[in-house]
């Protein structure tokens, strides 16, 4: 129901309420009086807005209003809709998506519509992300030392290329890709018969043996063509509600974090909160920020984009408090990781949960984020954190937006408590990164590996011989080594310690130690090897790197080093000295990996720290410390320098991270998304209301879902004669299922691809090609894991019944087809398990499947086999394919009522005379209708006739 369209219609018009300014409206559910609103969650009651908001009486009835305003009693029960505010895909489930809508305004054209008004009824963003490829390695630049020996020779049709027969682009930054000697250069049979261009210059180029290059290719120009035109993208401009973000932005996760993402939406005068469904894993990461979001499979976020709300059970709903105060010493990568292993143990697999308490005003937006983005580890549906002054504050930062909120106290009568206080910071070590031990107990526990027998831990150094100390000379003066004396210390900044929170506040720790007047022994190998050059930008920008250069935490580069051992030797006289006392000395590095002997082969003790305690260690010296008793350095003039002393407060941190990492971070991706990539914008494309599809194209193709459209919906006629395409077993998953990975040179989709004159090299993966239609079909089922008891052992085959041969299943379902007859499958329990993905549904539908009798089906699968047109039957309980004894080689009729009702049963005849009942997993009216349509696409579409 559009905001616009009568208010008097809808049947909570009643709610709608005017902000202050007088300009903005919203619907106000405080103005049901109903006392239970009050008791609601606030993840809850943004279920509940959105469905007073979205109430049309077909989608989103009354009762599904009132059964949310019941959570109490409802809860893990009613089944609810759910319309999100918008939709965020990322390409690989975008491209079929946008794909569908293209062809569903070619079959409304040809009804003598316009096909202007096929365009998603929820706001859509698309971020090309996911078809980054690699193709070739090695990019190097090169300096005039190298000069260019040839120069380029002009293309046939005018243009300039990068590199000739024996050289390179003689553009600066550019060298030589390889092609083999008495092969064509490998631009002149590139897929799509595209150049393949210079990643820097955009010129075309010939591959060559002596170089290689890395060269990041988005989507083919079929593809890119798709989305392009020379002002925008074809989709967004094409499409109302589509907003596609370039490639070489970001990923879909920090994109809809760090720029999509809103808090409040406004829309034909109404506002409402934000909230969004995404087809990528990391969305949930939204929940940080006070926005309702979830990962959904690309046939849901299909069925969102066309106007139907996402289904769902209405959740369960786990308060977590958090109290105390965090810990001087503890990161942000401790508390994550200790909240994250607190909810792991709390038993909350499919809940919301929701913060709350004192504590969570001391979480950063980035641990907020963090937090929530690892819902998959603690099985939680979403990690919710209201909005509070943190959010706001951030905001301000981040954008221009200004939004007004208000506190509500939490309504979670079953909660956890954290306690923040408890969060220790810890390192691992020092054989293992499954041993931790906490930073307070560090001293102890290396003194009782001393003493262990040699083991996981241990080193079994006699207790006369733990106090030796070796003198040796660095430099002309004498140091001393000791069982514990620090020799490597690494400040590496990946894996998790990317957070910028904790690379400050080592940084901010070098700072107040140098101000101090505390050094790093110049016999320790210490360096600083940051993820990206965005590291060492904000450790300049906040002024701290010079200090951390100053301890000797030099930039050495971007990539592995220390954690696999790429640590240059240690001085001759440090290597002597360990030896000489059969010392037990220490390496300490913010890296992952730190196995024994792996840095160094005469340090025996390795320890994984976070980096401001790898800072710390450096200037100690030595891991036989405790930082609370003893001091950390003492200065030239023999002041006692403690840690607590140079540990930055974790308010100083965050304030320097929102000044120096968080603004800057946003004015670069917002200057990158205005401003966008000059390949991209310089791409043309027909400005067309109808995609002009290129039928020599491999990668975008019109699908056949709306062949033969008609204007009104034929009855669904009986199955008759059905034989079973696959005889599958228990728990088929969607990765058995839907084509994924790489093109197995051998499948059915290899074979069209090699008929359209592609070598192997250039199949690319079933993800990349999801807009053919032609490749996707040919890839369902083609796993090399799928168990169908027709073969008897894992194979991407099937039997052809009326003629017994073996073959993969796509060829036996263009057989039966072009026969004429209709196939079902059968199943055991679970079936359409795992991840969801767009083509589970449609690669069966294409395949000629009308039916899959399951003992059991995967719910969210069921619901994406209505909305292909496909039956979901259900053996009545008690009963299997094998106890009414089915060999799967028998024909079936499946007779159907004139008016098919919900959950109705259905009588199954089979040509061996066996008569059983299957129940038509139909669960709501909307099933219905989409099956009578023959699917969600089709029904649309005819909406619009």
């Amino acid at each position: 129901m559009a905001l616009t369209s009568s208010v008097k219609e809808h049947p909570y018009s009643h709610l709608i309420d005017t902000l202050k300014d007088g300009k903005l409206k919203f619907f106000n559910p405080q103005k049901l009086n109903d006392p239970r609103y009050e008791k609601l969650p606030l993840s809850i009651r943004v279920l509940l807005e959105a469905a007073i908001r979205k109430c049309d009486g077909f989608y989103t009835k009354e009762e599904d209003v009132q059964n949310i305003l019941d959570w109490q009693q409802q809860q893990n029960t009613a089944e609810v809709p759910f319309p999100p505010a918008r939709v965020l895909l990322q390409d690989f489930t975008g491209i079929p998506a946008m794909v569908d809508l293209a062809a569903m305004r070619d079959a409304v054209a040809k009804h003598g519509v316009d096909p202007g008004l096929i365009s998603p009824m929820c706001p859509t963003d698309l971020i090309v992300d996911h078809s980054l490829q690699i193709d070739f390695r090695d990019v190097q630049n090169q300096s005039q030392a190298h000069p260019r020996s040839t120069p380029p020779r002009p293309l046939p049709r005018g243009g300039s290329q990068c590199g000739s027969q024996r050289s390179s682009c003689s553009k600066s930054g550019c060298s030589d890709p390889p092609t083999s000697p008495g092969h064509p250069p490998a631009s002149v049979q590139q897929i799509e018969n595209t150049p393949l261009l210079c990643p820097f210059h955009l010129q075309p180029v010939i591959l060559h043996n002596s170089k290689c290059l890395w060269l990041k290719r988005n989507v083919v120009q079929t593809v890119v063509t798709f989305f392009q035109s020379p002002t925008k993208q074809w989709c967004s401009k094409a499409f109302k509600n589509v907003n596609v973000i370039p490639p070489d932005v970001g990923a879909v996760h920090q994109v809809n974090l760090e720029y999509l993402s809103r808090v409040v939406q406004v829309n034909d005068e109404f506002i409402y909160p934000d909230s969004v469904v995404g087809t990528d894993s990391h969305t949930t990461m939204i929940n940080g920020l006070g926005i309702l979001g979830w990962g959904v499979g690309g046939i849901e976020s299909e069925a969102v984009m066309l106007g139907q709300p996402v289904s769902l059970t209405l959740p369960r709903v786990v308060g977590c408090k958090l109290v105390g105060s965090v810990n001087p010493l503890t990161t942000s990568i401790d508390i994550v990781l200790g909240i994250t292993k607190h909810l792991r143990q709390a038993g909350i697999a499919g809940k919301f949960v929701e913060f709350f308490g004192p504590g969570v005003s001391q979480l950063s937006t980035p641990d907020r984020t963090t937090i929530a983005n690892m819902c998959p580890e603690y099985n939680a549906t979403v990690s919710f954190f209201p909005v509070d002054h943190v959010t706001l504050k951030h905001f301000k930062k981040t954008s221009e937006s200004s939004i007004v909120y208000q506190e509500f106290g939490p309504q979670n009568p079953h909660y956890s408590e954290i306690n923040l206080s408890s969060i220790m910071p810890h390192v691992s070590g020092p054989k293992r990164p499954q041993d931790r031990v906490a930073v307070n107990s560090m001293k102890e526990d290396f003194r009782r590996c001393l003493d262990e027998k040699v083991g996981f831990k241990g080193f079994h150094i006699s207790k006369e011989k733990q106090g030796t100390q070796v003198p040796f000379l660095h430099c002309g003066q004498e140091y001393q080594l000791a069982h514990g004396s620090v020799v490597i210390a690494a400040v590496i900044s990946c894996t998790n310690n990317c957070n910028p929170s904790v690379m400050l506040t080592a940084g901010l720790l070098a700072k107040k130690a140098v101000e101090a007047g505390l050094v790093v022994k110049p016999y320790i190998r210490t360096s600083l090897a940051p993820g990206s050059g965005m590291v060492t930008h904000y450790l300049n920008t906040s002024g701290v790197l010079p200090y951390l250069s100053q301890l000797g935490f030099e930039v050495i580069g971007y990539g592995c080093a220390t954690c696999v051992g790429n640590t240059a030797p240690l001085p001759d006289a440090v290597v002597d000295a360990i030896k000489h006392g059969d010392l037990v000395a220490c390496g300490v590095l913010s890296g992952n990996r730190h196995f024994e002997g792996r840095l160094c082969d005469c340090v025996r003790a390795n320890y994984l720290a976070s980096p401001p305690l790898v800072v710390a260690y450096a200037i100690a010296g030595t891991v036989d410390i405790d930082f609370e008793k003893e001091p950390l350095g003492v200065t030239s003039d023999g002041k006692e320098v403690y840690l607590r002393d140079v540990w930055p407060s974790r308010e100083e941190v965050l304030q320097t991270e929102e000044d120096t990492v968080i603004s800057s971070i946003f004015r670069d991706r917002t200057g990158r998304m205005e401003k966008g990539n000059s390949f991209w914008n310089n791409l043309d494309c027909p400005d067309c209301v109808v995609f002009p599809w290129d039928h020599k194209s491999t990668y975008i193709r019109s699908p056949s879902f709306f062949n033969k459209l008609s204007k009104d919906p034929q009855p669904p006629q009986s199955i008759e004669n059905a034989h079973a395409l696959l005889f599958l077993g228990d728990k088929v998953t969607t990765d058995h299922i839907s084509p994924a990975g790489s093109i197995a040179r051998v499948s059915a989709a290899a074979k069209y691809l090699l008929s359209k004159r592609l070598t192997p090299r250039e199949f690319n993966s079933y993800g990349a090609r999801r807009g053919n239609d032609a490749v996707m079909t040919r890839g369902t089922f083609a796993s090399i894991k799928l168990q169908n008891r027709f073969i008897g052992k894992p194979s991407p085959k099937t039997l052809h019944i009326p003629s017994g041969q073996t073959l993969d299943v796509f060829e036996a379902a263009e057989r039966y087809q072009r026969d004429g007859i209709p196939l079902i499958i059968l199943a055991g329990k679970g079936y359409g398990s795992g991840n969801s993905r767009d083509w589970v549904a449609k690669g069966p539908y294409l395949l000629g499947v009308r039916a899959i009798i399951a003992e059991s089906f995967e719910k969210l699968h069921k619901t994406q086999l209505v909305g292909m047109g496909i039956m979901p039957l259900q053996f009545l309980p008690g009963e299997s394919a094998d106890s009414l004894e089915l060999c799967g080689k028998e024909r079936f009729t499946i007779t159907l009522p004139d008016d098919m009702s919900l959950r109705q049963q259905l009588t199954v005849k089979t040509s061996q005379g066996k008569t059983f009942c299957v129940t038509a997993l139909f669960e709501s009216e909307s099933d219905l209708v989409f099956y009578r349509h023959g699917g969600l696409l089709r029904y649309v579409a005819r909406t619009m006739l």
